[in-house]
């Protein structure tokens, strides 16, 4: 049987359910640019682009060199192609304009260029996570395009996905029916489907969770996380196994591979902040594909893809992947 090529499956999307070619030609720009990021970080020092700079993005973190590479990538990749009205980057403060001299187009591109950067000096799974949203009617408006049209809730997604460097390069991509995997194949140059119909089993025995934050947690997660160190004597009868890469692409990748829970909650140290992942450019992207392979998101209230942002840069308590366990953490917060 012949392989399936990234640019085949498109093809056949736009032919079976009447995907748009210009967001065709879009998932097909942003999968070349991982291509691209993915040459950078299998270099390592041979590249020179390991360290930090002496700089902070706009979340105060220290940026990557990488970080900062794979952003103007990203950027370059994608501003003269014609499909896009704007992008935001979690890199940076405010939204990138398309170069005047460049078309518009009818899409909204909201990434985070290399999500766990903290892995890369010690050779451990990256990714690069992405959402498009359609961009607002302008009614005919040229000029800037303000902030105000990214604020959509995850909802009005029409495809998310994000690609995985580690020992294989994926690309896991939706477009609002399942979830497809493709492995780069080096010696092409191109993604090749290789997981069809992607499901995250209901029930597990696996959760993520960064338990030196424990003190800090509020009492529903301490509750559910006491329930699960309790094992097969406690009150869910069975024993857990603990796993956290602190890459969310790298856990949320293992999820959809063999099922499991990661939280990602809110906690004392910053009362006033609702949580640490940020929900324009991680948690919409990662519900949306969680969602499409059976599992559920929420944010210990509601289900995440619901929430009206206020902000590009708003952050969200993360709790996503098998249904029964996050409707059980869910649950714990409703009382």
């Amino acid at each position: 049987m012949s392989r399936v090529t990234l640019s085949r499956y498109l093809i056949e999307q736009t032919r079976t359910h009447d995907t748009p070619a210009d967001l065709r030609f879009l998932i097909e720009v942003v999968a070349r640019a991982c291509k691209a990021i993915s040459h950078a970080v299998s270099k390592g020092a041979l590249g020179g682009v390991l360290g930090s700079l002496h700089s902070e993005n706009v979340q105060g973190e220290v940026q990557k060199k990488l970080d900062v590479l794979s952003n103007d990538i990203l950027l370059e990749a994608n501003e003269w192609g014609g499909h896009l009205a704007g992008m935001a980057s979690e890199e940076m403060e405010s939204a990138h304009q398309i170069p005047g001299h460049y078309p518009k187009g009818a899409y909204l591109l909201v990434f985070d260029p290399l999500d766990g950067s903290s892995n890369i000096d010690v050779n451990v799974s990256v990714g690069t996570i992405f959402s498009v949203l359609r961009s607002p009617e302008r009614n005919g408006e040229s000029g800037d395009i303000d902030e105000q049209a990214f604020l959509q809730p995850g909802t009005e997604q029409v495809a998310a996905g994000y690609a995985i460097y580690g020992p294989q390069t994926m690309l896991m991509l939706t477009l609002g029916n399942g979830v497809k995997g493709f492995t780069l194949d080096r010696e092409l140059g191109s993604f090749v489907l290789t997981h069809d119909d992607i499901q995250v089993p209901p029930s597990t025995a696996e959760f993520a969770i960064n338990m030196s934050n424990q003190r800090h947690w509020e009492a529903p997660v301490k509750r559910y996380v006491d329930e699960l160190l309790a094992g097969k004597e406690g009150p869910l009868g069975k024993n857990y196994n603990m796993r956290w890469i602190a890459a969310m692409v790298a856990d949320v990748h293992r999820i959809l591979t063999r099922g499991g829970v990661f939280m990602y909650p809110r906690d004392n140290r910053e009362a006033d902040k609702p949580g640490k992942l940020r929900l324009m450019y991680e948690a919409n992207a990662m519900s949306f594909i969680i969602e499409q392979a059976g599992g559920i998101a929420t944010n210990g209230y509601q289900r995440i893809m619901e929430i009206e942002p206020t902000s590009l840069h708003q952050r969200v308590a993360v709790f996503l992947g098998s249904k029964d366990e996050v409707e059980r953490v869910t649950s714990y917060h409703q009382h």
